[in-house]
């Protein structure tokens, strides 16, 4: 799989890569007095208030009252002080608010509780028929909130912030002295945090205390990765691997383990211990995806949670012998058996198998028997859940019989479980035992996914080879296509065509240099089953073109994916226990020939 790849990102180092230095951005701090507490309850504003600053000095101010056309509330005329006699002759919200949009245009916004302030702006905005301008946005609050002690203040209301860093105004709820005296929190905040390694904007905005100033030294690990799609692995001090992740953005994604709010305490503990950072570029988020899952399997990561290994896996097997019975087993041999899986827990085969049970009365001894078994029957035998090979009770073409239709249902139709298990569940619900109907829903739950999961993955790794392309998204329209090469549901090469190229010939190419791969036994595609499901749901997606299908990739028409919405959105509610055979008319998902 080609690793090389020009990316769209590397014609110009971004800001988000250089970050911008604090000293370097125009805030406009903001503060607003209004009638209520929401827009959307009718409140309106009634003073605007703005301070304009850059590398500590003030560049401007903006203050006008607003004439909110309502009566203001006694209780707010008290507390701002503003009165409807102030207000009457004060240019409405139609005209205040542009003549603010122009003060603050190409500035960062400022304010203290900023989705209030910002809030009544946008609301204002729409109802006028503008378009947001897009402003990034401070919020003192949110801040302080990350930096601030009870030991250096009660709370983090701006009056208490004012008197923590000395302000020279004193909050009293005008708009422009709360403006002035949030301007004097956010240099405090912003004084405070560059003792912490905090510089530039970007920075500012995705702060949080659990990143340590041990973790923010480590940004430097970063720099040598583009601005691409693909994996990325920390190591530490002895190149062992204890993370792999993946991104459509290397350099952002990795930037922000050393300077974004990370909550989860074993990814500080992660980036405490590594020491270098290795990137692989890929051609495709697809790509990405997968090599993600290929080096989590062979590193097998402490840190990495998922996909760690692949192969402990579980499947049931239809033995080939002459009293075939159902078996538990955690490999796929190349020995004409009928399987289904793979499994990801020995507890859903468990439950998957039972459901099997339920319905076929195979035997479930392990014991080997030939032709004419003579034994003495066992308790299932007594309790008509077996045919009894054993004693002689049945022949060998009525038990072949009842073989060739449990194969037909773990292969092809799933309908006997189905309808033999929810008959079973109407009779436990119809005598109120709830409890054991439950048990069988999550077996049936349990085989319906495996079923489908087996017949998906079967479909698709028995094709040789399958090429499909994709255009992918650009905002700004046109966009690149993007290929792939999948053998027996491995991917085995991916590329982007060049713009200009002979779509043709870099097909070609692009088959010819690809990944030479082998098919597998049973259900078990030529990779993780994980990888083949994403593969699976890139070749479903939308916009997919399919170039070439050598051989036939097609699902039962009436296989297990009938079924699985249903399944699935019962085992989400788990509200009741009416039968499924009731729920049909919930969803249906057909899985078409392709």
């Amino acid at each position: 799989m080609s690793t090389t790849v020009t990316s769209r990102w590397e014609s110009q180092r971004s800001f988000d890569e250089l970050g911008r230095p604090l000293r370097d951005i125009t805030f406009t701090v903001v503060d607003l007095e209004t009638t209520g507490g929401s827009p959307h309850d009718g409140c309106m504003v009634t003073e605007i208030g703005a301070v304009k600053v850059r590398g500590g000095e003030v560049l401007g101010e903006f203050q006008t009252l607003v004439n909110p056309h309502t009566e203001i509330p006694p209780f707010i005329a008290v507390l701002t002080g503003i009165s409807n006699a102030m207000v009457a002759d004060a240019p409405p919200i139609e005209s205040a608010l542009p003549a603010f949009l122009e003060f603050a245009t190409g500035t960062v916004l400022v304010a203290h509780n900023a989705p209030f302030d910002v809030g009544f702006l946008k609301h204002f905005n729409e109802l006028q028929g503008r378009a947001w301008p897009g402003f990034e946005v401070v919020d003192t609050a949110k801040l302080a909130r990350r930096v601030i002690t009870r030991d250096d203040a009660p709370n983090c209301k701006l009056s208490s912030l004012a008197r923590v860093f000395r302000s020279g105004t004193t909050p009293n709820h005008r708009a422009l002295e709360d403006a002035r005296a949030t301007v004097d929190v956010l240099h405090g905040l912003m004084e405070r945090l560059g003792g912490l390694g905090v510089h530039t904007l970007e920075e500012l905005q995705t702060f949080s205390a659990r990143v340590s100033t041990a973790q923010r030294r480590k940004r430097h690990l970063a720099e040598a990765l583009p601005h691409s799609p693909g994996v990325y692995l920390f190591c530490d001090d002895a190149s062992r691997v204890l993370y792999v992740g993946t991104s459509r953005d290397l350099r952002t994604r990795v930037r922000s383990y050393f300077t974004a709010s990370e909550t989860r305490s074993r990814m500080g503990e992660m980036v405490g211990l590594a020491s270098t950072v290795r990137g692989i570029v890929c051609s495709t988020t697809l790509e990405a995806q997968v090599r993600e899952l290929r080096l989590i399997a062979e590193h097998k990561p402490r840190y990495n949670r998922r996909s760690r290994f692949p192969e402990r896996m579980h499947f049931i097997k239809l033995t080939r012998e002459p009293w075939p019975r159902l078996s538990l087993v955690t490999r796929v041999l190349d020995d004409d058996a009928d399987y289904l899986g793979p499994f990801s827990s020995r507890k859903g085969a468990e439950k998957c198998l039972a459901a099997l049970h339920d319905t076929f009365p195979v035997r479930q001894c392990s014991d080997r028997f030939g032709k004419v078994p003579s034994r003495s029957p066992c308790v299932l035998a007594e309790l008509g859940r077996c045919l009894s090979p054993c004693d002689g009770s049945v022949d060998q073409t009525t038990y072949a019989a009842v073989v060739r239709l449990l194969q037909d249902t773990l292969l092809r139709r799933p309908d006997e479980v189905v309808e033999a298990i929810n008959r079973r569940m109407e009779q436990l619900s119809s005598d109120e035992r709830f409890e054991e109907a439950g048990v069988h829903r999550d077996r049936l739950a349990a085989f319906v996914r495996a079923a489908a999961r087996t017949q998906r993955l079967t479909a698709l790794s028995r094709c040789p080879e399958i090429v499909a392309t994709r255009r992918e998204a650009d905002p700004a329209g046109g966009g690149r296509w993007e290929v792939h090469v999948v053998r027996h549901g491995r991917l085995a090469a991916a590329g982007v065509i060049p713009p200009g190229a002979d779509a043709h010939q870099y097909l070609a190419e692009l088959r010819l240099s690809a990944e030479t791969v082998g098919d597998a036994p049973g259900p078990v595609p030529a990779a993780s089953a994980e990888e083949s499901e994403k593969v699976l749901r890139w070749l479903e997606s939308d916009g997919v073109r399919l170039v070439d299908v050598e051989g036939e990739w097609a699902c039962p028409v009436a296989g297990a994916g009938r079924h699985l919405a249903v399944h699935e959105a019962v085992a989400e509610s788990r509200r009741s226990l009416v039968p499924f055979a009731d729920r049909r008319d919930l969803a249906t998902v057909h899985q078409p020939a392709r």
